[in-house]
């Protein structure tokens, strides 16, 4: 937990979120396994996971952890067009945690107008309405305050329907072993609270905007978390990027021009036991690049057996390390306004950042 002077910064409890997301991991799966009315596995020939933010992150994590294992393609949308390809013999999963969602209502609703078998994973909302009209099953969310907070609850349903269907035997063991990992390093961060790993790396990043680098699909799914947890809990810019395909541009940019810009930016790596050897040898070289520019380069490396209990574990590190900047900076992690007033001037109930109105 943070020192007792930021607890009054943290008006939407999200330390307390954190620190159960091993329970939510695990409740996810107990509470998804049970699921019935699934298609039959031979009539899927591709797999398609629809959300945005917080929500669609699930979708980036199957990709990474099921997707080299699946006999059919797995592709991840967020925006509002559903792909062409969808249809009778596609598997669809519409996430959304407020069941609210613009984008997701809409490219879900045209896939299921394709005749796609759908699956619902929300909380309720025109979502869980419409999941109703589909003969969809629905798998619910319990309801917290903001997305990103009930990432276990969106992410570990979609894998216990692919291995409830036959498409993943051994992901049983995958969510224990994931837990039992989260389990140990929150209890590491819990422990040492200001003298734990995470808080360090966020002092190490201090006031810097965070150049997240992962490597493969795991590392990918992983450092996009980083970033986004660092944009909505620390309410600052990050970036995150991919080995090896960074070092094809990216590392173009570390040039006298962009002197000042890398000045004010730090490199974090996340590295995990999966990466393709020479993945590890351009993590090396990137770093020797980067180290002249940058305020401070940090290595976080996962726990854990398995790649879901890796990735798990470097998304959830990412977690705490945001939160402890928030913390530094006196910044309260739950709040924000931002994204609430861009939902009001897309329904055009426009007014100041800041305004009232309902999201």
């Amino acid at each position: 937990m943070p020192p007792a002077e930021h607890e009054i910064l943290d008006t939407d409890g999200m330390w307390e979120l954190a620190a159960a997301f091993p329970e939510q991991v695990a409740e996810a799966f107990a509470g998804s396994s049970g699921i019935t009315g699934l298609p039959n596995r031979e009539d899927i020939e591709n797999v398609v996971v629809i959300g945005m933010g917080g929500s669609g992150i699930s979708g980036d994590v199957l990709q990474a952890i099921a997707a080299p294992l699946l006999p059919v393609p797995v592709t991840v949308v967020k925006g509002y067009e559903c792909p062409h390809f969808v249809g009778e013999t596609s598997l669809v999963f519409a996430v959304s945690c407020s069941g609210g969602t613009e984008e997701t209502i809409e490219a879900a609703s045209d896939a299921a107008l394709a005749g796609a078998k759908m699956v619902v994973v929300s909380s309720g909302g025109e979502l869980g309405t419409l999941a109703g009209a589909w003969r969809a099953p629905v798998l619910h969310v319990p309801p917290v305050a903001w997305p990103r907070a009930a990432f276990g609850s969106m992410a570990v349903p979609l894998i216990v329907v692919l291995w409830r269907m036959g498409f993943l035997p051994g992901a049983d063991l995958w969510i224990e072993r994931a837990v039992a990992q989260l389990r140990h390093r929150r209890d590491q961060f819990v422990r040492l609270g200001p003298a734990s790993e995470a808080a360090a790396v966020a002092r190490s990043i201090g006031p810097s905007v965070p150049l997240v680098h992962g490597g493969g699909a795991v590392g990918a799914a992983a450092a996009q978390r980083w970033k986004t947890q660092v944009n909505e809990n620390v309410k600052r810019l990050a970036f995150s990027s991919t080995q090896p395909e960074l070092c094809h541009n990216e590392v173009c940019g570390w040039a006298e021009s962009s002197k000042e810009i890398a000045g004010l930016m730090s490199l974090v790596m996340l590295r995990h036991d999966s990466e393709h050897p020479q993945v590890g040898r351009r993590f090396e070289i990137t770093a020797d690049l980067v180290r002249p520019w940058v305020s401070s380069v940090v290595e976080v490396r996962a726990q854990g057996e398995g790649e879901l209990a890796q990735l798990l574990d470097l998304a959830y590190f990412g977690d705490y390390v945001s939160l402890w900047m928030a913390a530094d900076a006196g910044i309260d992690p739950g709040p924000i306004e931002v994204l609430m007033w861009m939902k009001r001037q897309l329904a055009g109930r426009t007014g100041p950042l800041g305004g009232t109105g309902a999201p």
